[in-house]
Protein backbone atom coordinates (compact mmCIF):
# COMPACT_ATOMS: atom_id res chain seq x y z
CA UNK A 1 0.00 0.00 0.00
CA UNK A 2 1.54 3.21 -1.03
CA UNK A 3 1.09 6.64 1.08
CA UNK A 4 -1.83 8.07 -1.15
CA UNK A 5 -3.33 4.59 -0.65
CA UNK A 6 -3.28 4.88 2.79
CA UNK A 7 -4.45 7.93 3.49
CA UNK A 8 -7.62 7.17 0.98
CA UNK A 9 -8.03 4.10 3.09
CA UNK A 10 -8.28 5.89 6.41
CA UNK A 11 -10.28 8.88 4.78
CA UNK A 12 -12.60 6.37 3.49
CA UNK A 13 -12.61 3.77 6.71
CA UNK A 14 -13.54 6.90 9.11
CA UNK A 15 -15.69 8.44 6.95
CA UNK A 16 -17.89 4.93 6.73
CA UNK A 17 -17.66 3.70 10.02
CA UNK A 18 -19.06 7.52 10.90
CA UNK A 19 -22.06 6.98 8.85
CA UNK A 20 -22.69 3.71 9.80
CA UNK A 21 -22.87 4.95 13.10
CA UNK A 22 -25.06 7.27 12.29
CA UNK A 23 -27.56 5.50 10.35
CA UNK A 24 -27.27 3.07 13.32
CA UNK A 25 -28.68 5.96 15.50
CA UNK A 26 -31.11 7.30 13.22
CA UNK A 27 -32.54 3.64 12.99
CA UNK A 28 -31.90 3.15 8.99
CA UNK A 29 -29.52 0.72 9.62
CA UNK A 30 -29.77 -1.79 12.65
CA UNK A 31 -26.37 -4.11 14.14
CA UNK A 32 -27.00 -7.56 14.04
CA UNK A 33 -27.79 -9.06 17.75
CA UNK A 34 -26.48 -13.22 18.02
CA UNK A 35 -29.18 -14.95 17.61
CA UNK A 36 -31.83 -12.61 16.37
CA UNK A 37 -32.35 -11.93 12.61
CA UNK A 38 -30.73 -8.79 11.90
CA UNK A 39 -33.45 -8.34 9.33
CA UNK A 40 -36.20 -5.90 11.06
CA UNK A 41 -34.97 -2.65 9.82
CA UNK A 42 -38.12 -0.64 8.87
CA UNK A 43 -39.82 -2.28 5.76
CA UNK A 44 -40.56 1.07 4.18
CA UNK A 45 -40.11 4.94 4.63
CA UNK A 46 -41.82 5.45 8.43
CA UNK A 47 -44.55 8.36 9.04
CA UNK A 48 -43.76 8.41 12.64
CA UNK A 49 -40.01 6.91 14.68
CA UNK A 50 -41.57 6.91 18.31
CA UNK A 51 -44.32 6.65 19.85
CA UNK A 52 -46.00 7.32 23.81
CA UNK A 53 -48.93 4.79 24.13
CA UNK A 54 -51.43 6.85 27.52
CA UNK A 55 -53.34 3.72 28.80
CA UNK A 56 -56.48 4.65 30.55
CA UNK A 57 -57.01 1.27 33.17
CA UNK A 58 -60.96 0.83 34.13
CA UNK A 59 -62.24 1.68 30.93
CA UNK A 60 -63.18 5.33 29.89
CA UNK A 61 -67.40 6.15 28.69
CA UNK A 62 -67.02 6.57 25.01
CA UNK A 63 -70.45 8.12 25.32
CA UNK A 64 -69.72 10.83 27.73
CA UNK A 65 -66.31 11.71 26.06
CA UNK A 66 -65.63 11.23 22.32
CA UNK A 67 -68.79 9.55 21.18
CA UNK A 68 -71.46 12.03 20.79
CA UNK A 69 -75.19 10.37 20.84
CA UNK A 70 -77.95 12.48 20.25
CA UNK A 71 -80.15 9.43 19.82
CA UNK A 72 -79.21 8.69 23.69
CA UNK A 73 -79.92 12.06 25.06
CA UNK A 74 -83.35 11.61 23.72
CA UNK A 75 -83.43 8.40 24.99
CA UNK A 76 -82.57 9.42 28.46
CA UNK A 77 -84.70 7.22 30.92
CA UNK A 78 -85.91 4.65 28.07
CA UNK A 79 -85.04 0.94 28.14
CA UNK A 80 -82.88 -0.44 25.24
CA UNK A 81 -84.92 -0.68 22.12
CA UNK A 82 -84.77 -4.00 21.64
CA UNK A 83 -85.59 -7.46 23.20
CA UNK A 84 -82.04 -8.47 23.70
CA UNK A 85 -80.39 -9.18 27.13
CA UNK A 86 -77.32 -7.31 27.15
CA UNK A 87 -74.39 -9.77 28.43
CA UNK A 88 -72.60 -7.56 30.93
CA UNK A 89 -70.33 -8.35 33.47
CA UNK A 90 -72.22 -7.56 36.46
CA UNK A 91 -75.71 -8.44 34.42
CA UNK A 92 -77.59 -5.35 35.72
CA UNK A 93 -79.42 -3.75 33.42
CA UNK A 94 -80.96 -0.42 33.89
CA UNK A 95 -82.63 2.08 31.49
CA UNK A 96 -80.17 4.50 29.04
CA UNK A 97 -78.39 6.98 30.90
CA UNK A 98 -77.59 10.23 28.95
CA UNK A 99 -74.02 11.78 29.48
CA UNK A 100 -73.26 14.01 32.02
CA UNK A 101 -70.96 15.69 30.18
CA UNK A 102 -72.19 18.28 28.04
CA UNK A 103 -71.18 18.16 24.31
CA UNK A 104 -69.60 20.46 21.52
CA UNK A 105 -67.82 20.73 18.39
CA UNK A 106 -64.07 21.86 18.58
CA UNK A 107 -61.40 23.50 16.59
CA UNK A 108 -61.98 23.81 12.70
CA UNK A 109 -62.44 20.41 12.14
CA UNK A 110 -65.69 20.26 14.39
CA UNK A 111 -64.83 17.33 16.14
CA UNK A 112 -67.29 16.43 19.00
CA UNK A 113 -65.50 16.68 22.99
CA UNK A 114 -67.45 16.77 25.90
CA UNK A 115 -66.61 18.68 29.02
CA UNK A 116 -64.78 15.72 30.11
CA UNK A 117 -61.78 16.83 28.45
CA UNK A 118 -62.19 20.63 28.05
CA UNK A 119 -58.09 20.97 27.48
CA UNK A 120 -57.55 17.99 25.48
CA UNK A 121 -60.83 19.28 23.70
CA UNK A 122 -58.61 22.66 22.64
CA UNK A 123 -56.26 20.45 20.56
CA UNK A 124 -59.02 18.44 18.53
CA UNK A 125 -57.74 19.59 15.21
CA UNK A 126 -54.58 17.06 16.07
CA UNK A 127 -56.97 14.54 16.87
CA UNK A 128 -57.50 11.35 14.86
CA UNK A 129 -60.63 9.25 16.85
CA UNK A 130 -61.81 5.84 16.16
CA UNK A 131 -65.52 5.14 17.69
CA UNK A 132 -66.07 1.53 16.04
CA UNK A 133 -63.31 -0.29 18.54
CA UNK A 134 -64.49 -3.12 20.22
CA UNK A 135 -62.56 -5.88 21.92
CA UNK A 136 -63.08 -9.80 22.95
CA UNK A 137 -63.61 -9.71 26.68
CA UNK A 138 -65.07 -7.03 28.82
CA UNK A 139 -62.87 -8.32 31.90
CA UNK A 140 -60.27 -5.91 32.73
CA UNK A 141 -57.22 -8.16 32.98
CA UNK A 142 -57.37 -10.39 29.86
CA UNK A 143 -58.70 -6.84 28.37
CA UNK A 144 -55.66 -4.89 29.38
CA UNK A 145 -53.28 -7.58 28.26
CA UNK A 146 -55.14 -7.57 24.80
CA UNK A 147 -54.73 -3.65 24.31
CA UNK A 148 -50.86 -4.02 24.84
CA UNK A 149 -50.63 -7.36 23.18
CA UNK A 150 -53.09 -8.58 20.97
CA UNK A 151 -53.90 -11.45 23.26
CA UNK A 152 -56.43 -12.27 26.15
CA UNK A 153 -53.69 -14.49 27.57
CA UNK A 154 -50.27 -13.04 29.34
CA UNK A 155 -46.75 -14.47 28.24
CA UNK A 156 -47.08 -12.40 24.96
CA UNK A 157 -44.88 -9.93 23.99
CA UNK A 158 -46.38 -6.50 23.98
CA UNK A 159 -46.77 -3.50 21.30
CA UNK A 160 -43.53 -1.62 23.02
CA UNK A 161 -41.40 -4.75 22.98
CA UNK A 162 -42.30 -5.75 19.66
CA UNK A 163 -40.94 -2.23 18.28
CA UNK A 164 -37.83 -2.67 20.88
CA UNK A 165 -37.18 -5.63 18.77
CA UNK A 166 -38.29 -4.25 15.48
CA UNK A 167 -36.75 -0.77 15.87
CA UNK A 168 -34.41 -0.74 18.45
CA UNK A 169 -33.43 2.34 20.19
CA UNK A 170 -31.82 5.04 19.22
CA UNK A 171 -30.37 6.02 22.31
CA UNK A 172 -26.67 4.21 23.88
CA UNK A 173 -27.73 5.34 27.31
CA UNK A 174 -31.83 4.30 27.64
CA UNK A 175 -33.78 1.67 26.73
CA UNK A 176 -36.19 1.37 23.64
CA UNK A 177 -39.23 0.74 25.46
CA UNK A 178 -39.63 2.69 28.72
CA UNK A 179 -42.52 2.37 31.20
CA UNK A 180 -44.26 5.04 33.49
CA UNK A 181 -47.26 3.55 35.75
CA UNK A 182 -49.53 5.49 38.08
CA UNK A 183 -47.96 7.07 41.06
CA UNK A 184 -50.67 5.36 42.76
CA UNK A 185 -50.60 1.75 42.00
CA UNK A 186 -49.79 -0.47 38.90
CA UNK A 187 -52.34 -1.49 36.58
CA UNK A 188 -54.13 -5.52 36.81
CA UNK A 189 -51.79 -7.94 36.12
CA UNK A 190 -48.55 -5.61 36.65
CA UNK A 191 -45.54 -6.11 34.87
CA UNK A 192 -46.81 -8.63 32.33
CA UNK A 193 -48.11 -5.24 30.60
CA UNK A 194 -45.06 -4.77 29.58
CA UNK A 195 -43.32 -7.92 29.11
CA UNK A 196 -41.22 -9.32 26.78
CA UNK A 197 -42.78 -12.22 26.53
CA UNK A 198 -40.36 -14.98 24.27
CA UNK A 199 -38.61 -12.03 22.64
CA UNK A 200 -35.38 -11.90 24.39
CA UNK A 201 -35.13 -10.44 27.69
CA UNK A 202 -33.92 -7.20 26.72
CA UNK A 203 -37.02 -6.06 24.87
CA UNK A 204 -39.29 -5.90 28.24
CA UNK A 205 -40.14 -2.82 29.23
CA UNK A 206 -37.72 -0.93 31.59
CA UNK A 207 -40.06 0.79 34.54
CA UNK A 208 -38.99 4.70 35.49
CA UNK A 209 -41.11 6.22 38.21
CA UNK A 210 -42.38 9.70 37.95
CA UNK A 211 -41.85 10.84 41.12
CA UNK A 212 -39.52 9.68 44.17
CA UNK A 213 -36.06 7.72 42.68
CA UNK A 214 -36.75 6.94 39.30
CA UNK A 215 -35.38 3.80 39.07
CA UNK A 216 -34.23 1.60 42.39
CA UNK A 217 -30.79 0.81 43.30
CA UNK A 218 -29.50 2.66 40.46
CA UNK A 219 -26.76 3.62 42.23
CA UNK A 220 -24.79 1.94 44.80
CA UNK A 221 -25.83 2.22 48.52
CA UNK A 222 -21.62 2.95 49.78
CA UNK A 223 -19.32 4.51 48.02
CA UNK A 224 -16.77 2.69 46.00
CA UNK A 225 -13.51 3.90 44.64
CA UNK A 226 -13.54 3.64 40.79
CA UNK A 227 -9.98 1.83 40.66
CA UNK A 228 -12.18 -0.78 42.91
CA UNK A 229 -15.06 -0.73 40.67
CA UNK A 230 -13.22 -0.68 37.66
CA UNK A 231 -11.91 -3.92 38.32
CA UNK A 232 -14.66 -5.32 39.56
CA UNK A 233 -16.62 -4.43 36.27
CA UNK A 234 -13.94 -6.07 34.30
CA UNK A 235 -13.78 -9.08 36.39
CA UNK A 236 -17.72 -9.63 36.18
CA UNK A 237 -17.27 -9.00 32.71
CA UNK A 238 -14.68 -12.01 32.10
CA UNK A 239 -16.87 -14.23 34.13
CA UNK A 240 -19.96 -13.21 32.63
CA UNK A 241 -18.11 -13.74 28.85
CA UNK A 242 -16.66 -17.17 29.98
CA UNK A 243 -20.59 -18.67 31.41
CA UNK A 244 -21.95 -17.26 28.10
CA UNK A 245 -19.06 -19.42 26.01
CA UNK A 246 -20.04 -22.42 28.18
CA UNK A 247 -23.78 -21.95 28.03
CA UNK A 248 -24.17 -21.17 24.14
CA UNK A 249 -25.01 -17.71 24.61
CA UNK A 250 -27.81 -18.14 26.88
CA UNK A 251 -30.78 -15.69 25.87
CA UNK A 252 -31.06 -15.02 30.18
CA UNK A 253 -27.20 -14.53 30.56
CA UNK A 254 -27.12 -12.41 27.74
CA UNK A 255 -29.82 -9.86 28.76
CA UNK A 256 -29.14 -9.66 31.82
CA UNK A 257 -25.34 -8.93 30.91
CA UNK A 258 -26.41 -6.33 28.65
CA UNK A 259 -28.73 -5.08 31.21
CA UNK A 260 -25.98 -4.37 34.07
CA UNK A 261 -24.46 -2.95 30.99
CA UNK A 262 -27.18 -0.72 30.18
CA UNK A 263 -27.67 0.05 33.66
CA UNK A 264 -23.97 1.84 33.81
CA UNK A 265 -24.94 4.00 31.41
CA UNK A 266 -28.39 5.15 32.94
CA UNK A 267 -26.66 5.88 36.09
CA UNK A 268 -25.91 9.16 34.27
CA UNK A 269 -29.13 9.50 31.69
CA UNK A 270 -32.04 8.52 33.53
CA UNK A 271 -31.67 10.80 36.61
CA UNK A 272 -30.64 13.89 34.02
CA UNK A 273 -33.87 13.23 32.05
CA UNK A 274 -35.91 12.49 35.87
CA UNK A 275 -35.08 15.98 36.68
CA UNK A 276 -37.39 18.83 35.43
CA UNK A 277 -35.97 21.94 37.35
CA UNK A 278 -34.04 22.88 34.40
CA UNK A 279 -37.70 23.12 32.26
CA UNK A 280 -38.65 26.53 31.97
CA UNK A 281 -41.31 27.66 34.67
CA UNK A 282 -44.05 28.23 31.60
CA UNK A 283 -43.33 24.70 30.73
CA UNK A 284 -43.82 23.12 33.97
CA UNK A 285 -47.19 25.37 34.96
CA UNK A 286 -47.62 23.79 31.30
CA UNK A 287 -47.88 20.11 32.25
CA UNK A 288 -49.87 21.06 35.35
CA UNK A 289 -47.08 21.09 37.82
CA UNK A 290 -48.03 23.75 39.80
CA UNK A 291 -51.24 21.79 40.65
CA UNK A 292 -51.29 19.20 42.90
CA UNK A 293 -53.98 17.64 41.09
CA UNK A 294 -52.16 16.99 37.71
CA UNK A 295 -48.96 17.41 39.22
CA UNK A 296 -48.19 13.34 38.98
CA UNK A 297 -49.38 12.84 35.41
CA UNK A 298 -47.56 16.04 34.46
CA UNK A 299 -44.19 14.76 35.70
CA UNK A 300 -45.16 11.54 33.49
CA UNK A 301 -45.97 13.22 30.40
CA UNK A 302 -43.17 15.56 30.40
CA UNK A 303 -40.52 12.67 31.35
CA UNK A 304 -42.02 10.97 28.54
CA UNK A 305 -41.63 14.15 26.08
CA UNK A 306 -37.74 14.25 27.06
CA UNK A 307 -37.25 10.53 26.74
CA UNK A 308 -38.00 10.77 23.46
CA UNK A 309 -35.91 13.25 22.72
CA UNK A 310 -33.19 11.41 23.71
CA UNK A 311 -33.69 8.82 21.28
CA UNK A 312 -36.55 5.99 23.62
CA UNK A 313 -38.10 4.82 20.90
CA UNK A 314 -41.47 3.68 22.86
CA UNK A 315 -42.83 5.38 25.90
CA UNK A 316 -46.13 3.98 27.75
CA UNK A 317 -47.74 5.86 30.59
CA UNK A 318 -50.60 4.60 32.46
CA UNK A 319 -53.69 6.53 34.06
CA UNK A 320 -55.00 4.21 36.79
CA UNK A 321 -54.04 0.68 38.95
CA UNK A 322 -55.63 -1.83 40.44
CA UNK A 323 -59.38 -2.56 41.46
CA UNK A 324 -60.35 -1.67 45.51
CA UNK A 325 -61.99 1.06 46.90
CA UNK A 326 -61.66 3.79 46.99
CA UNK A 327 -61.20 3.26 43.06
CA UNK A 328 -58.08 4.78 41.80
CA UNK A 329 -59.01 4.22 37.70
CA UNK A 330 -61.60 4.90 35.22
CA UNK A 331 -63.94 2.04 36.38
CA UNK A 332 -67.17 4.11 37.13
CA UNK A 333 -69.27 1.07 38.25
CA UNK A 334 -71.09 3.50 41.09
CA UNK A 335 -71.30 6.85 40.45
CA UNK A 336 -69.83 7.82 36.73
CA UNK A 337 -69.58 11.66 37.32
CA UNK A 338 -67.70 11.22 40.69
CA UNK A 339 -65.23 8.81 38.88
CA UNK A 340 -64.60 10.05 35.54
CA UNK A 341 -64.49 14.09 37.03
CA UNK A 342 -61.42 12.53 39.47
CA UNK A 343 -59.82 10.86 36.66
CA UNK A 344 -59.69 13.63 33.95
CA UNK A 345 -59.14 16.38 36.29
CA UNK A 346 -55.48 14.29 36.67
CA UNK A 347 -54.76 13.90 33.44
CA UNK A 348 -56.33 16.50 31.19
CA UNK A 349 -54.38 19.03 31.43
CA UNK A 350 -50.76 17.08 31.01
CA UNK A 351 -52.51 15.42 28.18
CA UNK A 352 -53.30 18.36 26.04
CA UNK A 353 -50.19 19.88 26.78
CA UNK A 354 -48.17 16.81 25.78
CA UNK A 355 -49.57 17.54 22.29
CA UNK A 356 -48.83 21.42 22.21
CA UNK A 357 -45.34 21.22 23.41
CA UNK A 358 -44.58 18.48 20.48
CA UNK A 359 -45.89 20.66 17.86
CA UNK A 360 -44.65 23.58 19.34
CA UNK A 361 -41.19 21.93 19.33
CA UNK A 362 -41.82 20.15 15.54
CA UNK A 363 -41.52 16.75 17.20
CA UNK A 364 -45.36 15.87 16.43
CA UNK A 365 -44.27 15.15 12.88
CA UNK A 366 -42.25 12.17 13.42
CA UNK A 367 -44.46 10.85 16.56
CA UNK A 368 -47.42 9.22 17.39
CA UNK A 369 -49.67 9.96 20.07
CA UNK A 370 -52.36 7.04 20.95
CA UNK A 371 -54.63 7.61 23.89
CA UNK A 372 -56.76 4.18 24.22
CA UNK A 373 -58.71 2.19 27.26
CA UNK A 374 -59.35 -1.26 26.99
CA UNK A 375 -62.97 -1.22 26.91
CA UNK A 376 -66.10 1.32 27.04
CA UNK A 377 -69.09 1.59 29.38
CA UNK A 378 -72.44 0.87 28.38
CA UNK A 379 -74.89 3.59 27.23
CA UNK A 380 -77.55 1.92 29.85
CA UNK A 381 -76.78 2.28 33.53
CA UNK A 382 -75.99 -0.59 35.87
CA UNK A 383 -78.65 -1.50 38.24
CA UNK A 384 -80.49 -3.88 39.70
CA UNK A 385 -83.54 -2.25 39.56
CA UNK A 386 -85.48 -0.42 36.47
CA UNK A 387 -84.29 2.68 36.90
CA UNK A 388 -82.03 5.53 36.12
CA UNK A 389 -78.82 4.32 38.14
CA UNK A 390 -75.67 6.65 38.60
CA UNK A 391 -72.69 4.20 36.96
CA UNK A 392 -72.49 2.23 33.86
CA UNK A 393 -71.30 -1.29 33.79
CA UNK A 394 -68.47 -2.76 30.90
CA UNK A 395 -68.99 -2.58 27.65
CA UNK A 396 -66.61 -4.36 25.15
CA UNK A 397 -69.05 -4.20 21.94
CA UNK A 398 -68.29 -0.38 20.89
CA UNK A 399 -66.12 2.00 22.09
CA UNK A 400 -63.20 5.18 21.25
CA UNK A 401 -59.51 5.43 21.18
CA UNK A 402 -57.60 8.31 19.18
CA UNK A 403 -54.34 8.78 17.68
CA UNK A 404 -52.37 11.97 16.79
CA UNK A 405 -49.09 12.79 15.45
CA UNK A 406 -47.44 12.11 12.09
CA UNK A 407 -48.98 9.92 9.13
CA UNK A 408 -52.79 10.55 10.02
CA UNK A 409 -55.90 12.47 9.28
CA UNK A 410 -56.12 15.08 12.10
CA UNK A 411 -59.44 16.69 13.11
CA UNK A 412 -60.80 13.27 11.97
CA UNK A 413 -63.56 10.61 13.15
CA UNK A 414 -63.35 6.94 11.67
CA UNK A 415 -65.85 4.39 12.35
CA UNK A 416 -69.19 4.82 14.63
CA UNK A 417 -71.47 3.14 16.69
CA UNK A 418 -75.14 3.06 17.12
CA UNK A 419 -77.55 5.30 17.92
CA UNK A 420 -77.11 4.83 21.34
CA UNK A 421 -73.52 4.57 21.63
CA UNK A 422 -73.55 0.45 22.56
CA UNK A 423 -71.78 -1.12 19.65
CA UNK A 424 -69.77 -0.47 16.89
CA UNK A 425 -71.57 -0.94 13.34
CA UNK A 426 -69.64 1.01 10.64
CA UNK A 427 -66.01 0.11 10.22
CA UNK A 428 -65.64 -1.86 13.34
CA UNK A 429 -61.65 -1.87 14.44
CA UNK A 430 -59.83 -4.52 16.70
CA UNK A 431 -57.05 -4.59 18.46
CA UNK A 432 -54.87 -6.50 15.36
CA UNK A 433 -55.92 -3.58 13.43
CA UNK A 434 -55.27 -0.79 15.52
CA UNK A 435 -51.55 -2.84 15.92
CA UNK A 436 -51.00 -3.13 12.58
CA UNK A 437 -51.64 0.78 11.79
CA UNK A 438 -49.15 1.79 14.63
CA UNK A 439 -46.69 -0.59 13.24
CA UNK A 440 -47.47 0.67 9.58
CA UNK A 441 -47.13 4.44 10.77
CA UNK A 442 -43.74 3.63 12.16
CA UNK A 443 -42.71 1.99 8.74
CA UNK A 444 -42.74 -2.19 9.84
CA UNK A 445 -44.75 -4.42 7.91
CA UNK A 446 -47.07 -6.36 10.91
CA UNK A 447 -46.66 -9.40 8.39
CA UNK A 448 -42.98 -9.42 8.39
CA UNK A 449 -41.98 -8.90 12.14
CA UNK A 450 -42.04 -12.00 13.23
CA UNK A 451 -40.27 -14.31 15.74
CA UNK A 452 -39.83 -18.36 16.16
CA UNK A 453 -41.14 -19.46 18.74
CA UNK A 454 -42.09 -23.11 19.80
CA UNK A 455 -42.22 -24.55 15.93
CA UNK A 456 -44.47 -20.91 15.33
CA UNK A 457 -43.49 -17.70 13.29
CA UNK A 458 -45.08 -15.54 15.53
CA UNK A 459 -46.21 -11.89 15.30
CA UNK A 460 -47.58 -9.17 17.40
CA UNK A 461 -51.35 -9.39 15.47
CA UNK A 462 -51.23 -13.07 15.72
CA UNK A 463 -52.85 -14.33 11.89
CA UNK A 464 -55.15 -11.10 11.57
CA UNK A 465 -54.58 -7.50 11.17
CA UNK A 466 -55.66 -5.02 8.80
CA UNK A 467 -54.16 -1.40 8.64
CA UNK A 468 -57.05 1.01 8.81
CA UNK A 469 -55.96 3.01 5.61
CA UNK A 470 -59.01 5.47 6.37
CA UNK A 471 -57.04 7.57 8.91
CA UNK A 472 -53.70 7.37 7.51
CA UNK A 473 -52.65 11.21 5.19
Amino acid sequence: MDRREFFSWVRNGLGGAALADLMLREGRLQAAVPGESASHCPHFAPKATRAIHICLVGALSQVDSFDYKPGLIRAHGQSLPSNERPDVFFGQVGRLRRPDWEFRQRGQSGLWVSELFPEIATVADELTVIHSMFAETSNHTPATFQQNSGFRLNGFPTLGAWISYGLGSEADDLPAFVVIPDARERPPGGTINWTNGFLPARHQGVVIRSNGPPIDDLFPARSIAPDADTAARDLAAAMNHQHLRDHDNDDVLTARVRGYELAARMQMAVPEVANLHGEPAKTQALYGLDRPETADFGRSCLIARRLLERGVRFVQLFSGGTFGSPRRNWDGHEDMKQNHSQEALRIDRPVAALIQDLRRRGLLDDTLVLFTTEFGRTPFTQSASDVVGKGRDHNQNGFSVWMAGAGLKHGFAYGSTDDIGWKAVENPVHWHDFHATVLQLLGVDHEQLTYYHNGIQRRLTNVHGNVIRGILA
